[in-house]
Parts: structure tokens; C-alpha cells; sequence
């Protein structure tokens, strides 16, 4: 004997359900990776070339921007919704900045940089030449 199955839709609340579940899953996976993921965003041989006195620049320049960045999020996280616009708005690139300052910090601490320390100039000096031998007065 064959027994017909009727065919009903899913409740509305059930599907509802099952999709804040599945993106509460995907929100969390991107929450957790931030932290641990800071150099994927960033070129690890930018500064292999700079010098002491460019990385200092560039190690303030930076600090300054992670800063702004950090006081753009908890001034975003104190709104209705703020945490998720700090997210959104923000996260990418304080990720972002992070890593360009680690790879900078490398670069300082693998040039032996001291911070504040003037960089040598010297003068150049000129070479001793010794006076022509005179040619005419042993003739």
C-alpha cells in the first residue's frame, strides 16, 4: 500500500530560525579571526628597504592612525548598533594598520634602529694632495 506524504512548507519561524543561526555561525568565524589574521592585509617587504629615519616616520604614522582608529570604534560602540557599525566601518582597516606596524617593527628591530637618535651626517672631507714637484727650478 502506498501512502501519500503530503507536502508542506516549512514553518515560517523555522526557516527564520535557521538562517540567524547560520549567520550568527558566519559573524562569529569573522569576529575571531581579527586578531590572529593582523598581517594578512599587509605587504611583509614594504619596508625592507627603509631606513631608520623612514621608519620612524612611518612607525609614528602609523601609531597615530591605529589611535584614531581605535577612538572612531569606541566612539561608534557608544550608539544604538554601534558595535556592528564599528565593524563594519572600521575593523578592516585597524586590522589593516596593525599589520603594516608589525612588519615596521620587524624592519626597526632588524636594522638595529634607536628612536630619536639623529642620523650621521659627516662631511665630506677632502683629500691631502701633496703639492706638484716643481720642474722648472731643477732645470
Amino acid at each position: 500500500m502506498i501512502v501519500l506524504l503530503k507536502h508542506s512548507r516549512p514553518p515560517l519561524r523555522l526557516v527564520a530560525a535557521m538562517g540567524l543561526f547560520a549567520s550568527a555561525i558566519g559573524l562569529g568565524g569573522c569576529a575571531g579571526m581579527s586578531d590572529g589574521m593582523t598581517t594578512a592585509f599587509a605587504d611583509p617587504a614594504k619596508y625592507d628597504l627603509y631606513e631608520c629615519k623612514q621608519l620612524e616616520a612611518e612607525r609614528k604614522s602609523l601609531a597615530a592612525r591605529q589611535a584614531s582608529l581605535q577612538a572612531l570604534m569606541a566612539k561608534a560602540e557608544t550608539g544604538a548598533g554601534g558595535a556592528v557599525v564599528a565593524e563594519i566601518a572600521y575593523r578592516n582597516d585597524y586590522i589593516a594598520v596593525r599589520g603594516q606596524a608589525q612588519f615596521a617593527e620587524e624592519a626597526w628591530q632588524r636594522n638595529r634602529c634607536v628612536a630619536g637618535a639623529p642620523a650621521a651626517v659627516t662631511a665630506p672631507v677632502p683629500p691631502v694632495v701633496a703639492p706638484a714637484p716643481n720642474r722648472a727650478a731643477k732645470r
